[in-house]
């Protein structure tokens, strides 16, 4: 690894970048991925993160917006899909695509200078120079993930990673001997810092997951210690469990085994009784060793630490999984602050709370409930925008995170989004989070994007699951096909209403409308990270949502006529 690291820093120096310069990367988790942002950083260059799921739009947008002088890809088809939303760019000069042959391409007129790394001069010697940066420099500038707007470049410094890789050790010290499996894009800071260099500080080793769709089998290969995704990966485990497990008798053994493994869990944190005594030695060994060891043994039977961060985790979710015995914590954080901010610990584990502020940093709540943060691992600012700086960090240096919070004997609680609350015409303040949370725990829905700002009550837009709403049809006599029928919104709203029926009423959602395929990245509706972008959900179903609402009107006119 050392050896290709100062390959690729001969051949930026052969090039002539210089210090603070952007070099762009877009390629899927790997040693490629880690050898050029290693390579950059220590030639002084800043990196630029690219998600290898984003758009070719979103991609050309970062490149331009950041003034990136390279970009190193995979190959000639990406690029070939980025190029023409490149018009007007005359910062980027030099693309490294890494697979295919490229000999006898000739060079280029104009634009950027294309050539496969091989060609850009593997054999020159490795550079062994000392590295060209300070402890204050900015190593990346990480663009936000835009759920509510255009991205912006948040730069970090060398320090400010670092520091908050090691204040996360302090709350579960990694061995030399561990294996992290590395899921989420390297691009993602959360990734980045926790399963990258984190890893690396402690010396412990890093494998690649392949794809989602290979999961399974790489965590029965590869047999991890510490796993680190986001909340939708644990829920649709969550949902598989349930899946495997047909047959009423089945679900049962596994809901009792999941309830036993949770007051065990509760009775060890010293917040509940402990269960009788059969309970604990005659049916929990039992239930234990049949339904509880093949969910641990899907994991690779190794784990020790599984983290969940990057957004909520439904508590139905963490309770079932942990009272399986699987070894769940949760964190918070955000990119402007290299990210993790509060972290649970095996020791001190509260499902439903974020956990407790890093040692050194500083959280209190600001006007509006809004979360604040102080500590040395702040971002240094966004890049070329100073007011959009100036209106996120105060004078005296705290982050304004966006997030509603509750802080509780030490523990940090997230609430809901400031900037996603929903203010309903009647005046009620409602976030619509916990609400979205609520109803995709269950496996209907996929997706969920609840509406109703400046409105008088609340809506939702929701992708299906295709095979339980195939179930669902079934049991209801509906047609599969025609998810918008009124009688079969009227019964996915019954469902809802069970769902939700621990809410007040201005919390309930009156009206929903249904999707039968499920967002993704490539449509445009999923961030990189998997998050909603409310924005263009409001504005790819301005028309079915505007439909609801006047049904909810006419309804109401009817009701009260």
């Amino acid at each position: 690894m050392a050896a290709r690291v100062g390959r690729f820093r001969a051949h930026l120096e052969r090039l002539g970048f210089k210090r603070g310069d952007r070099a762009a990367v877009l390629l899927a988790n790997g040693t490629d991925w880690v050898v050029f942002d290693i390579a950059a950083m220590t030639s002084g260059l800043i990196t630029v993160p690219l998600y290898a799921h984003d758009s070719p739009q979103a991609v050309a947008f970062i490149l331009k917006d950041s003034g990136a002088r390279l970009l190193f890809t995979d190959n000639e088809e990406r690029w070939a899909a980025i190029a023409p939303h490149l018009e007007h760019c005359d910062t980027l000069e030099h693309v490294w695509l890494r697979d295919g042959a490229h000999a006898g391409r000739k060079k280029q007129a104009s634009g950027p200078q294309v050539v496969a790394y091989a060609e850009a001069g593997d054999d020159v010697p490795a550079s062994e120079g000392a590295p060209a940066c300070g402890s204050g420099d900015v190593a990346t500038i990480v663009y936000t993930s835009g759920t509510t707007g255009r991205p912006k470049g948040v730069m970090l410094t060398h320090e400010a990673l670092l520091w908050n890789a090691e204040a996360v050790t302090k709350f579960i010290p990694p061995l030399r001997s561990d294996i992290f499996l590395s899921l989420l894009p390297l691009a993602h800071t959360f990734e980045r810092t926790m399963g990258y260099y984190l890893a690396v500080m402690c010396g412990a080793t890093v494998a690649y997951a392949r794809s989602i769709e290979t999961l399974r089998e790489d965590l029965r290969v590869i047999r991890p210690t510490i796993l680190i995704a986001v909340p939708r990966l644990y829920e649709r485990i969550h949902d598989g469990i349930l899946k495997k497990a047909p047959g009423g008798l089945k679900k049962m053994f596994m809901a009792r085994a999941a309830d036993i493994g949770w007051r065990l869990f509760e009775a060890r944190h010293g917040r509940g009784a402990r269960p009788g005594v059969f309970e604990r030695f005659v049916l929990w060994p039992l239930l234990r060793r049949l339904v509880a060891a093949p969910v641990l043994e899907a994991f690779g039977r190794r784990l020790r630490v599984a983290v969940s961060g990057g957004a909520p985790l439904t508590e139905d979710v963490s309770h079932f999984l942990i009272g399986l015995g699987l070894p769940l914590v949760e964190g918070y954080g955000l990119t402007e602050a290299s990210p993790v901010v509060t972290a649970t610990t095996l020791e001190d584990n509260l499902p439903g709370s974020v956990g407790r502020p890093l040692d050194g940093l500083e959280v209190r709540i600001g006007e509006g409930g809004e979360l604040l943060v102080r500590s040395p691992s702040l971002m240094k600012g966004y890049w070329k925008a100073p007011d959009a700086t100036r209106e996120t960090i105060t004078a005296d240096g705290w982050l304004k995170t966006g997030d509603v919070a509750e802080i509780r004997d030490g523990r940090v609680y997230i609430v809901g989004r400031l900037k996603d609350l929903i203010v309903l015409s009647t005046g009620k303040n409602v976030g619509p989070g916990e609400i979205e949370a609520t109803i995709r725990a269950d496996p209907l829905f996929e997706q969920v994007c609840v509406v109703g700002d400046r409105r008088p009550c609340l809506a939702a837009v929701a992708t299906l699951n295709a095979d339980a709403w195939a179930a669902f049809c079934r049991e209801n006599g509906l047609d599969p096909k025609n998810p918008d029928d009124v009688t079969a919104r009227r019964a996915v709203l019954g469902k809802i209403d069970d769902l939700t029926v621990h809410l007040p009423a201005y919390a309930k959602v009156r009206g929903v409308h249904l999707v039968l395929s499920p967002w993704t990245v490539e449509d445009g509706i999923l961030t990189p990270t998997l998050k909603v972008k409310r924005h263009v959900v409001d504005k790819r179903y301005e028309k079915e949502i505007g439909k609801l609402y006047a049904d909810l009107s006419g309804a109401a006119k009817t009701a009260t006529a």
